[in-house]
């Protein structure tokens, strides 16, 4: 008979083993838990290593769980109305010319004419210019971008920015394409958001990139933080100047400033979005700044600010009543037109976004535009504004896909919705549209330059006003 007696014994010793086996697995798995999170809130090192790898492994998990549908960008938005193309056009009081705006659905833009016809179009897409020279070895499918922003130089090539959803940074770099959509030239570093161009053809623009330096008395910039650079290129497209647009702010009278930085914005502390180029025109009338000078947005901070980009440091920077700003431009006057995002409080019903003109000296507003019941105007991020030759105002409205021209009484004389459309996957039966980051009208002598030629579309559409 076989000896169960040793056979329970085994069996029992066995379960002791695995039981063993196990707490010693948890234990060690609480105590390394334990240790790691003393590590990191105590900031001993290597708590910074633990921290970044986290941070990594985060980001990564987000870029491959939330950004796998287009439709789920924030390149979309909610389309507000049925409408599509020109619904307004009062040819006495409008500024006559051509319209040119970028489109979230892709990398390319749109030219049309005062009736949203398309006189011609420009695609192409950023796997058709990265090279091993790129800083982002591995970046997102050209579905997943598009150009945040596209303007014509003045010999009517385009130059545009690309920016890519769900990866850090998110500027990929710009191109100056010619009317065939063909690359005259690239610059692959971080360029993001926005950029001047000169009369002499240099070209003003943003970079980013991740830094690890820290700052005596300014313990919140931790790093890794994504920095901004102002950056110089040459009409061909080199990079010839490149400043800290940080340290240039640490190193002036107002470093203060960055102490009034939100608790969220810490790892991005400017968020610049915006430079503006000072010229002789701008600078004759504007007490802060002078030729050669760059005028910056800093969105989460509430700045606006102007860079020497000589001395490498802010000359004047500024705070006033506006809340998540973009598009600060200096007018021939000296004062200061910008979009203002998330400022407009006092009447709920018309949005929460309005155009404000200032005076830099004092802060005070001397014209605005905001929406009403009937015309909500509401841009939560993005958008951006123009004034224009007859004294109109060109307002892009990103978030709801729109483009308006008001006359100083505020009287909507054109208006202009994305005709693209796509089904809104997370409610059945509504549509999305394609966010519009910025546009500019077109009334010089390089509007004749397409006037005089057929229109032209790489997509074949004739009219901008025909929904997708």
């Amino acid at each position: 008979m076989p000896d169960t007696g040793q056979y329970e014994e085994s069996n029992t010793t066995n379960t002791g083993d695995r039981l063993f086996l196990t707490a010693s697995v948890i234990g060690i798995a609480a105590i390394s838990f334990g240790l790691g999170a003393f590590v990191v809130l105590a900031e001993v090192p290597p708590y910074q290593s633990l921290k970044n790898a986290w941070r990594a492994g985060t980001a990564l998990w987000e870029q491959r769980t939330k950004y796998t549908d287009v439709e789920r960008l924030d390149f979309w938005s909610p389309a507000r109305t049925d409408e599509v193309g020109v619904t307004i056009h009062d040819q006495d009081k409008a500024q006559d010319g051509l319209t040119l705006y970028s489109s979230g659905d892709g990398p390319h833009a749109v030219l049309i004419d005062m009736d949203g016809n398309i006189v011609h179009e420009w695609r192409m897409p950023f796997s058709a210019i990265h090279d091993e020279t790129s800083p982002i070895p591995n970046p997102q499918k050209d579905d997943f971008m598009h150009w945040h922003t596209a303007k014509m130089a003045p010999d009517g090539n385009l130059i545009v920015q690309y920016t890519a959803a769900g990866d850090t940074p998110y500027g990929y770099g710009m191109a100056k394409i010619d009317r065939n959509s063909k690359p005259v030239w690239k610059y692959l570093g971080t360029a993001h958001h926005d950029f001047s161009i000169a009369d002499d053809g240099r070209v003003y623009a943003l970079t980013q990139e991740f830094r690890f330096n820290t700052y005596p008395n300014r313990k919140q910039l931790r790093p890794p933080r994504l920095d901004d650079f102002a950056v110089i290129l040459s009409p061909d497209g080199k990079e010839i100047k490149r400043v800290s647009i940080l340290d240039a702010l640490i190193k002036s009278n107002y470093a203060n400033m960055v102490d009034f930085a939100p608790y969220f914005a810490n790892e991005d502390i400017l968020h610049t979005n915006t430079i503006q180029l000072i010229d002789d025109k701008t600078a004759a009338n504007f007490a802060y700044g002078k030729t050669g000078d760059v005028v910056l947005s800093f969105r989460d901070l509430g700045i606006i600010a102007v860079l020497d980009m000589d001395a490498e440091k802010i000359t004047w920077a500024t705070r006033g009543p506006w809340l998540g700003q973009h598009d600060p431009d200096v007018l021939p006057n000296g004062e200061i037109l910008l979009f203002d995002n998330q400022g407009q409080f006092a009447d709920p019903d018309a949005g929460f976004s309005r155009i404000l003109q200032i005076d830099p000296q004092t802060n005070a507003i001397t014209w605005q535009y905001k929406g009403n019941a009937d015309q909500k105007f509401d841009s939560n991020i993005r958008a951006d504004q123009q004034r224009l030759p007859n004294g109109n105002t060109l307002i892009t409205e990103s978030s709801g896909g729109r483009l308006f021209e008001v006359t100083p009484d505020g009287e909507i004389v054109w208006e202009f919705h994305n005709p693209i459309r796509r089904d809104d996957p997370d409610n059945p039966g509504k549509k999305l549209v394609p966010v519009v980051s910025q546009a500019e009208r077109i009334s010089d002598a390089r509007a004749d330059l397409f006037r005089t030629t057929a229109p032209a579309s790489n997509t074949g559409t004739s009219n901008a006003g025909e929904a997708q």
